[in-house]
């Protein structure tokens, strides 16, 4: 493994680490200022600090306690200033209605290196769906 993906791993591990409890200030730090987000709600593109850190407040209060994020498959490629990761995430917790959920996100995060620290510059975020209902495919486990 090279010093540039270890960096990145890092990263990533601390991103998860910040949203597991729901840390707002220190999982923005890992996103650059010029950050495009997509998400699976709407309005599905996010740009910018602000309109990203109100969708991570969104997100961080529809759980009751903290968030539990599950990453696997995670695969990393670096080269010089430039990184791409991909993985599968599975987001659980408690929702303020009380209800126990927990799903199965894709994630892609493409990072750029500046002055000798990587930050996130886009993410996109998928829901896996049933091709014969359009709805939202759940997995019991993968």
């Amino acid at each position: 493994m090279t010093s540039c993906e270890s960096q990145v791993r890092a990263l990533l591990e601390s991103r998860v680490d910040a949203s597991q409890t729901k840390d707002v200030d220190r999982l923005m730090s890992h996103y650059s200022s010029d950050i495009v987000y997509y998400d699976v709600v709407p309005p599905m593109q996010y740009t910018g600090h602000e309109q990203l850190r109100r969708n991570f407040v969104r997100w961080f209060d529809a759980y009751d306690g903290p968030i539990s994020l599950e990453t696997r498959d995670l695969t990393v490629v670096t080269d010089s200033d430039v990184a791409f990761a991909h993985m599968l995430h599975l987001d659980s917790g408690t929702r303020k209605n009380g209800v126990r959920s927990a799903i199965w996100v894709r994630s892609t995060v493409c990072c750029r290196r500046s002055g000798g620290s990587w930050l996130i510059t886009h993410e996109h975020i998928s829901l896996p769906i049933d091709p014969e209902t359009f709805q939202a495919w759940f997995p019991a486990d993968r």
